[in-house]
């Protein structure tokens, strides 16, 4: 069996110049026909890819102050939230405290007022009951003693009656 390599030794290198020879006549033709192409091509996908990082980047940068920005409204946001609700407590003690005074006060002047009615009642009633009495013992005076009373032995009585009665 006779190999290939050996019944045409010459056919090999032949076929390797010849490759050799049209790779060379190939590269020249794109060279000069089409190299300007190719590279602009991938000179623009160079570019383009470039453009497309540093448009992502740019993005990432603003996402990045939109986030800061955000957190910086919401940090604000709580602060016066938080203010907010001091100041509605702060509103709510002083409305406690002014509800108060005025149910103290309201209190302090019905307790003053009804103390009066009071005073006022006992010396009504104490007046009635002094006249009352006046009647009474001016009648009990002239049974006892069988004769009318002056004004003066009358008020004498009657004051000397309320004494005893007030102990």
């Amino acid at each position: 069996m006779i190999t290939l390599l050996e019944a045409a030794p010459n056919t090999v290198l032949g076929n390797i110049i010849v490759v050799s020879g049209a790779f060379i006549i190939l590269m020249i033709l794109i060279r000069t026909l089409a190299w300007k192409q190719i590279t602009s091509i991938f000179t623009a996908r160079a570019k383009k890819i470039a453009d497309d990082i540093d448009a992502a980047e740019e993005s990432n940068k603003q996402a990045a102050e939109l986030v800061k920005q955000r957190q910086d409204e919401l940090s604000g946001s709580k602060q016066e939230a938080a203010q907010i609700i001091q100041t509605a407590n702060d509103t709510a003690q002083q409305n406690r405290a002014k509800i108060v005074a005025t149910a103290n006060e309201e209190a302090a002047a019905i307790k003053t007022r009804t103390q009066a009615e009071i005073d006022q009642e006992r010396k009504e009633a104490l007046s009635s009951v002094k006249g009352e009495v006046a009647g009474i013992s001016v009648q009990i005076a002239e049974k006892l003693i069988g004769k009318s009373l002056d004004a003066n032995a009358q008020s004498e009585l009657i004051d000397s009656y309320l004494t005893k009665l007030g102990e």
